[in-house]
């Protein structure tokens, strides 16, 4: 009885996918999503440089912004590698074949956004995913336009041209 309790309770082994079945849905719209994020957050930590003196409070709120900053760079290369790594295939290849070029500015610059303070680098990285999502949506058959986020920091998103329901 002992031995089956404890495998009843054992820890599960980690289990992590996106989508290995394959699901066949992708969307670079994650990795877009996650970089207006870090633009954001680097447009938080100037407002907060702007304080003479920082309470413990506002380290505390440092301490977490600096925290998101890393985590959704570090998600950015996450979802790019997912869609490049699993989506772009031969064809997709053939058609862009400076993707791997891409793909690989993409994840030092999201490094150089961890590693750095500089907001320059977040819109690099910005910029980057845009193509990289243009160029995804082209292998899709679709057109892409420019559009402003609604929210802060109001950058610049490649978005799909998508037909009405």
């Amino acid at each position: 009885m002992t031995n089956r309790l404890s495998n009843f309770f054992s820890a599960p082994a980690t289990a992590r996918a996106h989508c290995d079945v394959p699901c066949g849905i992708y969307d670079p719209i994650s990795a877009q999503l996650a970089a207006v994020t870090v633009v954001r957050v680097f447009d938080l930590l100037a407002e907060m440089a702007e304080h003479d003196t920082l309470s413990m409070a506002d380290q505390a709120q440092l301490s977490r912004l600096v925290a998101q900053k890393e985590e959704h760079a570090e998600e950015v290369k996450h979802h790019i590698r997912v869609i490049w790594g699993d989506y772009f295939k031969a064809d997709q290849i053939a058609k862009f074949p400076n993707v791997h070029a891409l793909v690989h500015e993409i994840m030092m610059t999201a490094s150089k956004c961890k590693q750095t303070m500089d907001r320059d680098n977040a819109i690099t990285l910005l910029d980057k995913v845009n193509e990289f999502g243009a160029m995804f949506w082209e292998t899709k058959g679709f057109a892409v336009r420019k559009v402003v986020a609604p929210y802060p920091p109001k950058v610049t998103l490649t978005a799909p041209v998508l037909t009405e329901a």
